[in-house]
């Protein structure tokens, strides 16, 4: 089903990788962490390669299948760990106004 040949799998791979964009953000959201992006990251294609795995009752074996997956978490932990990074590194704001008057 993916491959470049046919335009539904053209439609599959970039579904795919569009997928894994908006799963970054995702990362952003709830992971908020850099460091743990790409654990999330494996672990949802994990549970999404035993999903394949149940479905289709055999091992995805097809060589296009895993590239495309590659690249999808290659992206997602980038991507996720760039926007968690920017969200980390920003400025804490120090209130320098004296607590009570005395």
């Amino acid at each position: 089903m993916l491959g470049f040949s046919t335009p539904p799998g053209r439609l599959s791979m970039m579904s795919f990788i569009l997928n894994a964009l908006t799963c970054a953000l995702g990362l952003l959201y709830f992971i908020r962490r850099g460091k743990q992006c790409l654990d999330f990251t494996v672990t949802v294609h994990f549970f999404h390669l035993l999903g394949c795995w149940f479905y289709s009752s055999r091992f995805p074996s097809a060589l296009t299948w895993w590239l495309v997956q590659a690249v999808c978490i290659a992206l997602m932990a980038v991507i996720g760990e760039y926007l968690c990074m920017r969200t980390e590194l920003k400025e804490i704001p120090l209130n320098s106004a004296p607590k009570s008057n005395v």
